[in-house]
């Protein structure tokens, strides 16, 4: 027993134990992190492995907050040696102190730990300057440094032209998207389209997907930035989007299909894209894609006579930003025109701001649609007068040209009695008596089906790995 009991007391732990426990548990430094996100981008390249830059990438939210002068210029002459290497990069950042220089240096010294795997980068290979280039843009947009990050954009876009290598692809396709977002921060856009439309022709010769799908999203943006819907319903038309493009830049690009065909008045197709884009972004994150998104769908719905749900504006992180489409969407639903011009006067900024007035103005139409209808059920009969004074329009004779267009569109079932002056309601008809629940079921099977093989194309299999042989199984179960 009591050997058991020494058995069972904790070993003393020693000091050198100690001390590894704490030199393990250590966070890196930023330094140290940029570290060993150059060493992967540099195995990726040895190894023609993307998946490591991949990662690299990934990690660029994480690793921009904790970007400084100091690290970047220390990063910067550790893996660029050359003077001519580093000079256009180090002329971004600000120069330190001699005292502060010296004091950093020590406070590096002593902070460093070892990057576990890490190896000795004998050469600035493409990757390594563009991605350090891409951080040091990175850092000054972060800084609100807008004229800087312009020139700094431009000279990195240049760097990674110069180069054809399929290794440095998903990083070029990240330097034209932080490119595209300097020029729209100083409102610049219009200089760098034929710059994209050169990069989309090389990225599609070269079948770099993520480069193509960047590339056309920067110029549907630039397009729709400015207003010209004619030329991006062309361009839409025209390529053909990579299948294999990441899901964040699937997402962008429906988003902006789905603005251009409302624009363009295919409401049936908007809604659809508009759709697809909300089921490709992030559920928890890119609430403010969702929102945007989110704005232009109601607005579609609308256009095509459906009224959103109401759960849709509960959402915590879409109540308040919904609350103007939210009383539109009352507005629309009972069919009061005066409700919905008070609300268009309220709100007209803040739809203005969101680009969506436009798409907005068209609802009147539907207000007054939704409005005879509402009265065609109501009334077997009533007068033209009471018609425009229910709807809020001019005079009688407008209220029977709106009636007699809503006749012949086939919104509601009723006649004009020109001589006694009033609309007729038709005897209602069933509708499970007609084809139109079979379409309506019909077109939401499709949606389905489109819906399933959208989700099969975008699954990521293992990689094949080569069964064994049975005789070598079995030989080796036998051994």
């Amino acid at each position: 027993m009591a050997d058991e009991k020494a058995s069972e007391e904790p070993k003393p732990v020693s000091e050198t134990d100690g001390d590894a426990a704490k030199k393990e548990a250590k966070p890196l430094s930023p330094a140290d992190e940029l570290r060993r996100h150059l060493n992967n981008i540099h195995k990726a390249v040895s190894l023609k492995e993307h998946r490591y830059t991949t990662r690299v990438l990934r990690a660029i939210a994480s690793t921009r907050s904790k970007l400084s002068d100091g690290v970047l210029r220390k990063v910067i002459l550790e893996y660029l040696p050359k003077s001519s290497e580093n000079a256009p990069l180090l002329k971004f950042l600000v120069e330190p102190m001699e005292d502060e220089s010296s004091a950093a240096e020590e406070s590096n010294a002593e902070d460093t730990v070892a990057v576990p795997g890490e190896v000795a980068l004998t050469l600035a290979i493409p990757e390594l300057t563009c991605y350090l280039h891409l951080l040091v843009l990175i850092f000054l947009l972060d800084g609100d440094q807008k004229e800087q990050a312009v020139s700094c954009a431009t000279s990195l876009v240049e760097k990674v032209n110069t180069f054809n290598r399929r290794s440095l692809d998903a990083i070029g396709a990240r330097c034209y998207f932080y490119y595209g977002r300097a020029y729209e921060l100083v409102d610049r856009m219009q200089e760098i389209r034929s710059a994209l439309l050169a990069r989309l022709r090389t990225s599609t010769l070269h079948f770099d997907a993520e480069g193509q799908a960047t590339v056309t999203n920067l110029i549907l943006r630039n397009l729709l930035h400015f207003r010209l819907y004619d030329q991006a319903n062309k361009l839409i038309l025209k390529i053909v989007f990579p299948p294999s493009a990441p899901n964040s830049e699937c997402a962008r690009f429906m988003y902006y299909c789905g603005v251009i065909k409302a624009v363009m008045l295919e409401y049936t197709e908007a809604n659809n894209f508009l759709l697809q884009a909300l089921q490709k972004a992030p559920q928890n994150t890119a609430i403010g894609f969702r929102q945007t998104v989110n704005r232009f769908s109601i607005v579609v719905q609308l256009l095509l006579g459906l009224i959103p749900d109401r759960a849709l504006f509960r959402q915590s992180v879409l109540k308040k930003p919904l609350q103007p489409y939210f009383e539109l969407t009352q507005a629309v639903r009972g069919g009061d025109l005066q409700q919905f011009t008070e609300v268009c006067s309220k709100f007209h900024e803040k739809f203005e701001a969101d680009k969506t007035i436009n798409l907005i103005i068209r609802l009147r139409q539907n207000v007054i649609k939704a409005g005879i209808r509402k009265i065609s059920l109501s009334y077997s009969r009533i007068s033209l007068a009471d018609v425009a004074d229910r709807l809020r329009l001019g005079s009688a004779v407008d209220a029977e040209f709106i009636v007699a267009k809503a006749i012949r569109d086939g919104v509601i079932e009723a006649c004009i009695d020109h001589k006694g002056g009033f609309m007729q309601s038709k005897d209602t008809q069933d509708q499970y008596s007609t084809t139109e629940p079979q379409a309506e079921f019909h077109k939401r099977i499709s949606f389905c089906l489109n819906l399933h093989n959208q989700s099969v194309k975008a699954m990521r299999y293992p990689e094949k790995v080569e069964k064994e042989k049975p005789e070598a199984a079995t030989a080796a179960a036998s051994s």
